[in-house]
């Protein structure tokens, strides 16, 4: 029962650390987004993941900013919405025809 408790004070320290730190390692990033490290280096090898290199190379630092920025960056848009552009496209492509025919 100890060792389950002081393993739980060891996480919400982590956490606790993670949520002020603004430069992110990747260790810290795959605990923020739930994505696995290979997930993420090969991201960053592909450079569609905003990433920085330390001078020699060895380590990969990453912005908290620009992750949440990544996260968010493929929004799917409500039901609503598609609607309401639907809807748009309707009257402004019929005017648009009305114009073509009657010239």
């Amino acid at each position: 029962m100890n060792e389950l408790i002081l393993s739980e004070i060891r996480e919400l320290k982590v956490l606790t650390v993670l949520v002020s730190k603004q430069v992110l390692t990747l260790n810290d990033v795959a605990l923020l987004t739930g994505l696995s490290k290979s997930t993420l280096y090969k991201e960053c090898s592909a450079k569609r993941l905003p990433h920085y290199k330390s001078a020699g190379g060895k380590y990969t630092y990453f912005d908290r900013n620009e992750i949440n920025s990544w996260l968010l960056k493929n929004r799917v848009k409500t039901t609503d919405e598609i609607n309401a552009e639907a809807a748009t496209y309707a009257v402004t492509a019929t005017k648009g025809k009305n114009r073509l025919t009657a010239s």
